[in-house]
């Protein structure tokens, strides 16, 4: 094995040219595993008297080649000591490319070449101790020396490596005639005194600083000084002023540090433009400032010069630890702790500007000294503070005007606004604090006796029992909706966002003020789902469709009011004029393109709405603009517009920033309730196993067909007996159960168009979206090969891997699928029902589909527990698609019910039902 070998590495000029050598150290043969160049190389291996040189064979690599290699043997615990040495420097190499960590420079022959830099302290230190540590296995290659040779040197040669890595991974193979960017080495000897000045003050030579004096102690009377300190780069702790380094009098500098001070003065100049006038005197040693420049560097030229590798050091007799922070509080329209709809339209907040001194705000009469003030340095409290222009315009400033509560509200969460272009810290307090703090908690189970869901309920009305992590998200629905906010209940697909919506809705029927009827915008598959959950576990409450040819809203006085998002986009302006108390936008996903027809048209129907609530269990599949149309559509202007929110939290948080993650989470987790099957805190209350019907709605395609073939078969009936009638019916309901999977199946097409065509497939995909999305895993049944062949067909189209296995499939080949499946190589896996119904372990699964019902639920039963067995560690969800108002809605209605027939369909199947006559068995398939 190659991690077993010694490697050694070799510089070269470019950098990008060194290679790493692989050799055995017991001097076989180079490993063949190692896709490298064979050769000769020559090593000194340590031992007891010094170094043994010998030659072996060995295999050479170029270092991006074997940078891949060098990460495995880190992994591995027998990995050669030097393979892990080097595996070590390509964790540091790495780690500081991906931090920017590159400097351009000229090779001493004249190529362009990036390395590391500039290295701040702790770059320094993890580097020198790496070097350190190196064996001498890892710098096998001999170096001639007095009388011999010997190993060449630790550090240097480390460096030259960690050059090595930095010179190779920018370069783009395909723009080699390009300096700094195509591998191909190209002269560049005009750019070395550039490539040096680049350096200087960061990475090469010396580093610089200002310290800053006030002479005779009293920062009130005379002039500041700067005076410029010198540093050594290898050696933090060697710190000297100019005038002894320039006359050769400051020990550990050598020759070439005066030389190097003027080009790292020069490039702070750049960054601060009156350090010029250190470069036009005999000696850039020291220089006086006015005020207004004490002025600029209190007020951010100190920030840009440390950025820039120059310190700034001040007096410590003078305070400096003043903020400004933005302060808010309740404008007109703020309502405060009565908890009302402070944040409805119209609703205004104030912003007022807070000074501090060490944390402590500033009284008034502080403030009206700092206001007067004519210089960056005012008395207060018996100290000298130091105080920059902007503190001392905020001051005379006093307050900003008033904004829109939500923006308020949104300072507020993530901690800071903008003014002028430049972050400011912002603080609350009294009621608004005590809001935030609320806000914050949003999963609290427990009422504190304050605010608008203390003594939240479970509705009488409801016939259900909720479980505790859906009462707290009903509580804290109220207390979004209550305030005037919106929000996005976005919890897994099975935690019963639906019941905890009906919940909400009955809630607030109780109260005058919220009262009213509620309008669910879903996609086509879910209407009949939405129907049958409200009539289950809200009997008596009023719901109806608006959708079809014949919708109308002239008899709706209240309850639920369902809708598609096609329809919604054919009669936004008709839905807009209806006063709804609620708005949902379930599957919320459907909109999270703000500029697609479905997310206007869903912002126009919302205008007027009391309260908006999202329902998704996936708020962000691809980037955050779908979270800020979701959340923007909740509580309009909470992240603002779109360009600010991708530039102030997007943009950043995407490229890594951490700081500003905190912030955007701060910001929009009030507003976003998020919980997983597998939080500690939901996985106790869930049930293991949780069986669903899903009814589906025909596409016109399917109910043209569906009809036509229920009404030539009723035609044809009354002329057949026997067993030729019996066939006849068992032909009837194998044609509509394949109906309601797919025309194509019944037409049995060849290449068939699959999409927009069948209920079940949408519904299907949808489900199958939200179980990848979260990390699931998905088992598919269905009693047709045929139909199975079909979805394989449509879901591998669909991007999602997908395996096949049914009665056909050879016993290596259905192992072998078994496998690919449980290790997690696809996430789909459909499966014949007969041929798969037992014997399998597939506890990879956490969903089970029924694309299609068998009539014994006993059968359905032995297909699931091919999941929901020993050995599944998570709850198993059970959707069983039902094709609504078809036989297949009836047979399950009478499983359901178990009826006197349904009990001879559980024993004979499919054959019960040719014993009904011809008024029974046109009440069974007629569609309704």
């Amino acid at each position: 094995m190659w991690r077993r070998c010694a490697v050694v590495f070799e510089p070269a000029d470019p950098p990008r040219a060194g290679r790493l050598a692989f050799w055995s150290p017991d001097g076989g043969p180079p490993p063949d595993d190692v896709p490298g160049d064979g050769g000769e190389l020559t090593v000194a291996v340590p031992d007891g008297a010094g170094v043994t040189v010998s030659t072996v064979a060995a295999r050479r690599l170029p270092v991006g080649t074997a940078l891949p290699l060098l990460a495995e043997a880190g992994a591995q615990a027998d990995a050669h000591p030097a393979a892990a040495f080097w595996s070590a420097a390509a964790d540091v190499a790495l780690h500081l490319v991906a931090r920017g960590r590159l400097l351009p420079g000229v090779s001493p022959a004249g190529f362009d070449a990036w390395r590391v830099g500039p290295l701040d302290a702790d770059d320094v230190g993890r580097i020198g101790a790496l070097g350190a540590a190196m064996p001498g296995w890892a710098r096998a290659v001999p170096v001639p020396d007095v009388g011999g040779v010997r190993l060449p040197a630790a550090y240097p040669l480390l460096r030259a490596f960690l050059d090595a890595v930095a010179d190779d991974l920018p370069r783009d193979r395909d723009a080699d005639g390009t300096a700094y960017a195509g591998r191909a080495p190209r002269r560049v000897d005009g750019l070395r005194d550039w490539a040096a000045e680049l350096a200087a003050g960061v990475d090469a030579g010396v580093r610089v600083s200002l310290r800053l004096e006030v002479p005779g102690g009293d920062p009130a009377a005379g002039p500041w000084q700067a005076v410029v300190q010198v540093h050594g780069l290898a050696d933090p702790g060697l710190v000297a002023d100019v005038a002894p380094v320039w006359a050769g009098a400051a020990a550990g500098f050598d020759a070439r540090a005066p030389q190097d001070v003027v080009l790292a003065v020069r490039r702070a100049a750049r960054v601060w433009e009156p350090l010029r006038r250190l470069l036009s005197g005999p000696v850039p040693d020291r220089m006086v400032l006015g005020d207004d420049e004490v002025a600029e560097l209190v007020d951010g030229a100190a920030r840009r010069l440390a950025a820039a590798g120059v310190a700034v050091r001040w007096p410590r007799e003078v305070e400096r630890d003043v903020s400004v922070r933005a302060l808010v509080g309740a404008g007109s329209g703020g309502s405060g702790a009565a908890g009302g709809r402070v944040f409805g339209a119209g609703a205004l907040l104030s912003f007022d500007w807070q000074v501090a001194l060490r944390g402590e705000p500033l009284t008034a009469a502080e403030l009206e000294v700092l206001a007067a003030a004519r210089r960056p340095v005012v008395r207060l409290r018996d100290r000298w503070v130091l105080v920059a222009p902007e503190v001392v315009a905020r001051a005379r400033e006093g307050s900003l005007p008033a904004v829109a509560a939500v923006d308020g509200l949104a300072a507020v969460l993530s901690g800071s606004t903008v003014v002028g272009g430049e972050p400011v810290e912002v603080v609350a307090d009294g009621w608004l604090a005590r809001l935030r703090e609320r806000l914050a908690t949003p999963d609290s189970a427990t009422p504190d006796g304050a605010g608008p869901d203390a003594g939240v309920a479970v509705p009488a009305g409801l016939t259900a029992t909720l479980r505790d992590y859906q009462v707290r998200g009903l509580r804290w629905l109220v207390r979004m909706t209550s305030l005037g906010l919106g929000a996005c209940l976005a919890d897994d697909m099975g935690l019963g966002k639906t019941v905890t919506l009906i919940a909400l809705h009955l809630h607030r029927q109780a109260d005058p003020a919220t009262a009213g009827p509620t309008l669910v915008v879903c996609p086509a598959t879910l209407l009949g789902n939405w129907e049958r959950e409200v009539r289950r576990f809200a009997p008596g409450v009023e719901v109806s469709r608006f959708h079809g040819p014949d919708r109308s809203l002239e008899a709706v006085t209240g309850g639920f009011v369902l809708t598609t998002y096609a329809t919604m986009r054919l009669d936004a302006a008709r839905l807009a004029r209806f006063g709804w108390a609620l708005v949902v936008a379930d599957e919320a996903q459907h909109v999270k393109n703000a500029g697609s027809l479905s997310a206007r048209a869903l912002r126009l129907v919302a205008g007027g709405a009391g309260a908006r609530v999202a329902l998704t269990g996936t708020p962000v599949e691809n980037n955050l603009d779908e979270l800020w149309a979701i959340l923007d559509w909740a509580t309009p202007g909470l992240l603002g517009p779109r360009t600010v929110f991708r530039r102030r939290w997007a943009d950043p948080v995407e490229s890594g920033d951490e700081a500003a993650a905190r912030g955007l989470a701060r910001l929009v987790g009030p507003f976003l309730l998020r919980r997983r099957k597998s939080d500690p805190d939901v996985v106790p209350e869930l049930p293991a196993k949780t069986q669903t019907d899903r009814p589906v709605a025909l596409s016109v395609e399917q109910v043209a067909l569906y009809e036509a073939v229920v009404r030539e078969a009723l035609a044809r009936l009354p002329d057949t007996a026997g067993m030729a009638r019996r066939g006849a019916v068992v032909s009837l309901l194998t044609a509509l159960k394949q109906i309601c999977n797919h025309p194509a199946q019944y037409l049995k097409e060849d290449e068939p168009v699959l999409a927009g065509r069948s209920g079940k497939l949408e519904l299907l995909d949808e489900l199958v979206d939200a179980i990848v999305a979260g990390g699931g895993a998905v088992l598919v049944f269905t009693q047709y090969v045929a139909m199975g062949r079909l979805l394989r067909r449509h879901l591998r189209g669909r991007g999602f891997g997908c395996e096949l296995l049914h009665g056909g499939t050879s016993l290596p080949r259905r192992q072998e699928l078994v496998d690919r499946f449980q290790a997690g190589a696809v996430p789909v896996f459909v499966l014949s029902l007969k041929a798969a119904g037992t014997g399998l372990n597939l506890t990879r699964a956490d969903h089970v589909v029924h694309f299609d019902r068998w009539w014994n639920p006993a059968v359905e039963d032995q297909a699931t527990d091919r999941a929901y067995r020993i050995g599944q560690t998570r709850p198993v969800q059970v959707h069983r698609l039902v094709a609504e108002g078809t036989v297949e809605d009836r047979i399950a209605a009478m499983l359901s019910a178990k009826r006197e027939l349904a009990d001879a369909v559980l024993h004979s199947g499919a054959a019960a039902l040719t014993e009904l006559s011809d008024a029974e068995l046109a009440e069974l398939v007629v569609l309704r």
